[in-house]
């Protein structure tokens, strides 16, 4: 009889689907319980450290979703980022830009030794206005432009007259020398770099380049993806490290 007690017992259907689900259950539990815990020898980042910070701000239509990529990347490079979100449809751009400048400034204290931004088409133009203020918020680093309709855009020339009721900023990005982003003032006293793609299809080239701006350079690229492109990710670290674009270096006379 003891014999049979230790023998190994055969399970049936129902007992190998029990089994299973324990196992699977066990897992989660475990998955609940260490996720995020950090691996042995590598401590949590120290939220009290000085850290310097990236305020990322996305395009007319997006939302923070479509930063995302570029978000891991920065932050894979030790930067804490504040990804803003904002509705294209509720406002124009100076009530935008005033949401914009009111959450970093909610957000900002001591421990941030430097707040840069990066921002995509509209986003550029939104930090535009809020760095042209007078109440600039502490601390202002580098400024990183994604296909920036810095001299308008004929494209929202084309579509205000169709959606313009809908995207309120848009008609604010015309190439009229009366719409806001014609009458923004330059920037002054700060590093800001324009990347912008060489197969846009919304912003042209010619389009993007800021007055007064420190560094401007052309990828391979669309503007929709933009920001998600590799390059793109390089270059903008390159930028806010060094407030230049990196660029490879002229061929050698040959020998």
């Amino acid at each position: 009889m003891a014999a049979l007690r230790n023998a190994p017992r055969r399970l049936g259907p129902v007992g190998r689907r029990s089994v299973l689900a324990r196992g699977l259950l066990a897992g989660l539990v475990s998955a609940l319980l260490f996720a995020g815990t950090p691996a042995h020898g590598q401590g949590a980042p120290d939220p009290t450290a000085p850290r310097e910070l990236v305020v990322l701000v996305h395009g007319m239509g997006r939302t923070l979703g479509s930063m995302w990529p570029l978000e891991r990347t920065l932050e894979a490079k030790g930067y804490e980022v504040l990804n803003f979100g904002y509705s294209s449809t509720c406002c124009e751009i100076p009530e935008l830009g005033e949401q914009l400048r009111d959450t970093v400034l909610r957000h900002l204290d001591a421990r941030h030794t430097a707040v840069h931004f990066v921002g995509h088409s509209l986003g550029g133009i939104l930090i535009r206005w809020v760095l042209t203020r007078d109440t600039l918020p502490p601390r202002v680093g580098r400024v990183v432009m994604l296909a920036p309709p810095n001299r308008g855009s004929q494209t929202a020339d084309r579509y205000t007259p169709l959606v313009g009721w809908l995207l309120r900023p848009m008609q604010e990005l015309r190439t009229d020398t009366a719409s806001t982003v014609q009458r923004l003032p330059p920037l002054r006293g700060i590093e800001a770099g324009v990347i912008a793609g060489d197969d846009d299809g919304k912003v042209d080239i010619r389009e993007t380049h800021l007055p007064g701006g420190t560094d401007h350079i052309v990828v391979d690229g669309t503007h929709t993806f933009l920001m998600g492109d590799r390059e793109v990710q390089r270059q903008t670290l390159a930028f806010l490290r060094t407030g230049r674009f990196e660029r490879a270096p002229a061929p050698g006379p040959t020998p």
